[in-house]
């Protein structure tokens, strides 16, 4: 019996509907090539995600297939977790290992960091923890005006871009290595630590010799890492760009749990109202129709909720500790 999938759900019809399924998305595959193959493999043109991830990173994306594509507003400011791999004494226009390299500065004092080193790059990334302004990377989705960010930068150009609220939870440095192809690339999946046996990941081609930092990081939604390793470097005096990025959860879906691209056709994933990590309320007809058509019934629920009638989905709320407020409902 899957944990993360309630007994009431596994007793309706839910499990019979289209699922959330977390996949492993491959390196140099993007986004929307994981979801256009989603939607070959389960024969269908409602595929959606709920995070991108950048073609050179690997990792958890979790998709919502048909009926489960209505729920991916709720779960897009799920947390995150991350390995970085970031890459002192380079800078890119990309901000990652997308290249080329066009901003150089000596960090050969970082090759072989004593332990008051470790210490000062400790307290730089704790500084970064918490509430921060961050300023997106110029290769991005993000619109000014109409225009995406990353079209005006092949273009040659650059946008204004604001610094957008984000929270940095935890930053954990790992380790320090000479460079991206010194450092640990198979982990236990238990805590994603370095381990000699475990899983192995495929980073991109590094751009040379560069002290990297092994970062594992917990974030907020909206939380560019590529951005966090230009500011990183920032704040040592260097310019910096991240050699690798493995995302080893989105919300509930842990890593070690997602299928791969080619196991999409037969994976079954979790049902759509086991995918929001919301108590559920289960209505009367009443309260369903109610709901449904915009009332505030009365209930003593505090926080958002799900509301179910016989397994099905009919709402998701918020309750003040008096009545529900529909943040969304189905028919």
């Amino acid at each position: 019996m899957d944990p993360l999938i309630p007994p009431q759900l596994l007793s309706s019809g839910t499990l019979a509907r289209m699922p959330v399924i977390a996949v492993d998305k491959p390196l140099n595959l993007t986004s929307h090539d994981v979801v256009n193959r989603a939607r070959r493999a389960r024969g269908t043109k409602r595929v959606g995600h709920t995070g991108t991830l950048d073609p050179l990173a690997t990792g958890v994306l979790v998709l919502c297939v048909d009926d489960s594509t209505k729920v991916v507003q709720f779960m897009e400011a799920d947390s995150k977790d991350y390995l970085a791999w970031i890459s002192l004494g380079a800078g890119t226009p990309t901000l990652d290992a997308e290249g080329p390299v066009d901003e150089v500065a000596d960090v050969s004092g970082w090759l072989k960091p004593d332990a008051a080193s470790l210490d000062d790059l400790r307290e730089t990334l704790y500084t970064f923890t918490g509430p921060q302004a961050q300023v997106p990377p110029q290769y991005s989705a993000i619109q000014v005006g109409g225009q995406r960010a990353y079209a005006v930068a092949r273009a040659g150009g650059a946008l204004d871009l604001p610094a957008r609220n984000v929270v940095i939870h935890s930053l954990d440095l790992l380790g320090v290595y000479p460079s991206v192809d010194a450092a640990p690339r198979t982990f236990d999946p238990q805590d994603w630590t370095p381990a000699d046996t475990g899983h192995t990941f495929t980073l991109p081609p590094a751009l040379g010799e560069f002290p990297t930092l092994l970062v594992r990081a917990s974030v907020g939604s909206g939380t560019y890492l590529r951005s966090l390793a230009r500011d990183v470097g920032a704040a040592l005096g260097v310019p910096a760009h991240l050699g690798g990025l493995v995302r080893t959860r989105v919300g509930r879906y842990d890593l070690r749990d997602a299928v791969t691209v080619d196991d999409l056709p037969g994976a079954t994933g979790i049902p759509d109202l086991a995918a929001l990590d919301f108590a559920v309320i289960e209505a009367d007809d009443r309260m369903a129709r109610e709901l449904r058509q915009g009332k505030r019934p009365a209930h003593a629920a505090q926080g958002r909720h799900v509301v179910t009638l016989n397994g099905d989905l009919v709402a998701v709320v918020d309750g003040n500790g008096e009545q529900l407020k529909v943040v969304r409902a189905w028919a």
